[in-house]
């Protein structure tokens, strides 16, 4: 969250002004956080921030283990096709004929399957020959590293959320379970100078989160989730736990030699899902329990033990499958696109969102993933947790705009599941939250005939019947809750008369309905203004594969609506179960006066092939409505144009967070949109009158004259020479306002945040630092203006009121008395 003391912006509706200001800014994370970022890795802080290098307890042990592996520099080598491992062995050793490399045999239940990849090690003095090599052999798909993920499980006891028993700071973002005991009354979370607190006040009968969501109803009619195949990747669940009754297999993909939980974090899971105690009922007591053991004792995994797990998932026909897990980033595509192979063969799988909030853009991989039912948490009185991450999908940022995440939020807080061997416990995080959607997807299945499950049940219908039937919650807006609480009931009712069809989520876009339509409720549209985009979700219920029959068609309800101009930008082919519909809205200029609402909807036809047994191909016509809010065009004084186009989204590079003060994440991972990681700044401005637009080109794209403002915040990017000739037009001529925020820029400070990456065997230092000074001092050379390499930070009073500095640098020129001379000029 970035904020700004909302004086400094009040001359903007004045004389135009160029006005220039380092960042101000405070994170208000207030839980242990994941690691988005794929590699594990040691972090060594700069001198300003942690005079030495800090490893958190117990994290030498992990670091041995990772170097075990890590030393032989594992790569995981994909094929375009299923081979028996020995096959694939066999092609490298016939068509490679170098060496430094070597097969890593994998022994593991997967093994008696086909396989779509092999692990290899490669020495290093030959790593960049043999890549190359391997790229050029026709069978194979690519060639990426093996990449080692660390996820953190707060200790009970521990004194304060977000950091170690022993009081030490973890070594950044990690690969997490998401979840942490609130055992003790009161739990406290320290960021800076913030402190937020809560007490518990819980009623006995709210633990049962079966009987709030009415599982009981179901039960009744003999709805228990009987022959349903659930696959549970955690650590695990302990042999012989007396609150199951139906654990199918118990399965070890790490290189430990045990197939038992001694973490305790997937028996609670499997609690929440399945269990049969009274005191921690699960939802569907009689689903067929899959234990996936992904994570060692000392919760460390790999890229390819998931592979291999999923594959078997797949050649074992699971039904439902709950990763209470997030982190590997999106860019980790050999787990990105077997997700999608996963879910392609039909099995429903259910994520948790991650528990970076209430940050915004802090969504955690793969429950981001279109065809992933991601889960937010809330708590017993409705409102959203705190922890719970919120959308939009900051990887779609460069491409337009995030999509709606999560899909929907459930009960996550204090949350009653399986010890690790008897009695019953309490976590919370959108961990035990995610298992919640699973017991119910597990207690849906169950309802369709088995002779009718297939032509029925898939990953697309359930995330539909559980999207249609979910209950919006008043107060938290589409990016922090989704389509609502999950309602078992309801969603049951959907799923008893449903037919095969294609969907849009959201399936309204009403600027009416405030605050849940936030942002684009905060701001109404008016002529002249940049694109505003709509990002949907087409959910395809009738195939695994769809396509989109003709373009999306606007239909206004009435002639006003033909003020509306819509571009469509969509999935040519939708796959796997789902694609997306974006709406590219803007008013026409002739209505520049017009003052009311737009309402209409849009229409797009989706089909599929025909199914099993059936001759013509299924078709469906899904619609999306839309309730606009319109208003004349504002004076240009109250309009700032905010430059998105220089943002560079992480992670293309190592770019540093912007505070400094922020020790246990260095990872600039959220966005940095108006709507996310500024989305503060954006009610603010609102709140004081202006109306703020996003350009997504470059400087050289816009009409200065239409605005009072450009506003510049957190910039990362370098500038054209014809940008920076515009810009001096645009300022001096046009009567264009600037306004700089800039960050910190130093070299030496960016040498000392460097870290090392266990998994490259490399040091990464940052590309930049907050924000690009050199370029920015490119950019506002022609003005005479420049920014130094000092780092500020430190408390300030402005206009009577205390600020935190978090993290600037000093002005090194300003000439002042030139440039106002030339803007009257």
């Amino acid at each position: 969250m970035h904020q700004t003391p909302k004086q400094s912006f009040f001359t903007f509706s004045l004389i135009p002004l160029l006005l220039v200001y380092t960042l101000i800014r405070f994170d208000s994370s207030l839980f242990i956080q994941l690691q988005k970022f794929p590699q594990c890795r040691t972090l060594i802080m700069p001198e300003s921030v942690e005079s030495e290098p800090f490893i958190a307890s117990g994290f030498d042990d992990w670091q041995d283990q990772q170097k075990q592996q890590s030393d032989s520099r594992s790569y995981i080598v994909r094929f375009y096709h299923y081979k028996e491992a020995e096959a694939h062995w066999n092609y490298l050793q016939d068509n490679l004929k170098f060496k430094g490399w070597q097969w890593i045999e994998r022994k593991n239940p997967a093994a008696r399957f086909p396989t779509d990849f092999g692990l290899v090690a490669i020495d290093e003095s030959v790593k960049e020959l043999l890549l190359e090599k391997f790229i050029e052999l026709n069978l194979v798909k690519d060639v990426s590293l093996d990449l080692s993920y660390q996820r953190i499980v707060l200790e009970e006891k521990s004194e304060k959320i977000g950091t170690f028993a022993n009081g030490k700071k973890r070594p950044g973002k990690m690969f997490t379970a998401m979840s942490f005991s609130e055992d003790q009354n009161y739990a406290v979370a320290n960021t800076s100078k913030l402190k937020i607190s809560w007490n518990r006040h819980l009623l006995m009968q709210k633990s049962q989160v079966t009987a709030l969501l009415g599982a009981h109803e179901l039960w009744s009619k003999g709805i228990t989730g009987a022959k349903v195949k659930m696959a549970i990747f955690d650590t695990g669940i302990r042999a012989c736990h007396l609150h199951f009754r139906n654990i199918k297999e118990h399965t070890n993909w790490t290189y430990e030699d045990t197939l038992n939980d001694n973490v305790g974090h997937g028996t609670f899971v499997a609690g929440v899902i399945a269990g049969q105690d009274e005191e921690c009922l699960g939802f569907a007591p009689d689903t067929e329990i899959y234990a996936f053991r992904v994570f060692t004792d000392a919760q460390f995994s790999y890229t390819s033990w998931f592979l291999d797990a999923f594959n078997y998932a797949i050649a074992t026909n699971m039904d439902v499958l709950n990763l209470s897990i997030g982190g590997p980033d999106y860019l980790d595509l050999p787990f990105v696109e077997k997700v999608w192979e996963l879910t392609a063969n039909n099995i429903i799988m259910v994520s948790a969102i991650g528990n970076d909030g209430p940050l915004y853009g802090t969504l955690t991989n793969p429950a981001d993933q279109s065809d992933v039912i991601g889960v937010g948490a809330i708590d017993y009185s409705d409102h959203v947790a705190s922890f719970s991450s919120c959308g939009m999908s900051t990887w779609e940022i460069p491409h337009g705009y995030g999509r709606v995440k999560p899909d929907l939020v459930a009960y996550g807080r204090e949350i009653i599941g399986s010890k690790i061997s008897t009695g019953c416990k309490r976590l919370s995080g959108t961990s035990v939250a995610s298992p919640v959607v699973a017991g119910i997807a597990c207690l849906l299945v169950s309802i369709i005939p088995e002779n009718k499950q297939k032509g029925i049940l898939n990953p697309a219908s359930i995330k539909q019947v559980l999207v249609e039937g979910a209950t919006k919650l008043s107060g938290p807006n589409l990016y922090e809750q989704g389509a609502g609480r999950v309602n078992l009931l309801e969603s049951y009712e959907i799923l008893k008369s449903y037919k095969p069809r294609a969907s849009i989520f959201p399936s309204v876009l009403d600027y009416t309905d405030c605050p849940y339509s936030w942002p684009f409720c905060r701001q109404p549209l008016y002529a002249g203004a940049t694109p505003v985009i709509f990002n949907a979700t087409i959910l395809n219920g009738m195939g695994v594969i769809g396509y989109v029959e003709s373009p999306p068609t606007w239909h206004p309800s009435n002639h006003e609506g033909n003020l509306l101009s819509i571009h469509f930008t969509y999935s040519d082919v939708i796959w796997p179960w789902s694609g997306y519909l974006a709406l590219h809205i803007q008013i026409k200029e002739e209505g520049a006066q017009f003052s009311g609402e737009i309402e209409g909807n849009i229409t797009v036809k989706i089909y599929s092939p025909p199914a099993v047994g059936e001759k013509s191909r299924r078709s469906s016509t899904c619609a999306l409505h839309l309730k606009l809010h319109v208003i004349p065009t504002p004076s240009r004084s109250v309009r700032i144009l905010w430059d998105q186009f220089h943002s560079i989204k992480y992670p293309p590079g190592y770019i540093p967070i912007d505070s400094l003060d922020v020790r246990n994440d260095l990872l600039d991972w959220h966005g940095d949109h108006l709507h996310t990681n500024f989305h503060s700044l954006f009610d603010m401005l609102r709140d004081a009158g202006y109306y703020i637009e996003t350009l997504g080109s470059p400087l050289t794209c816009f009409d200065a004259n239409q605005y009072g403002t450009l506003l510049l915040v957190d910039l990362e990017d370098e500038y054209f020479p014809e940008e920076i000739k515009k810009l001096r037009d645009d300022v001096i001529n046009s009567g264009l306002g600037l306004a700089v925020f800039a960050d910190w820029y130093n070299v030496d400070a960016m040498v000392k945040m460097r870290f090392f990456d266990g998994n490259t065997h490399s040091w990464w230092t940052p590309v930049t630092g907050g924000a690009n000074v050199p370029a920015l001092n490119d950019l506002l050379a022609t003005f005479g203006i420049a920014f130094g390499d000092k780092i500020l930070n430190g408390d300030f009073v402005f206009s009577g009121k205390q600020n935190r500095y978090a993290s600037g640098t000093d002005i090194l020129k300003f000439r002042a008395v030139d440039t106002c001379t030339a803007f009257h000029s």
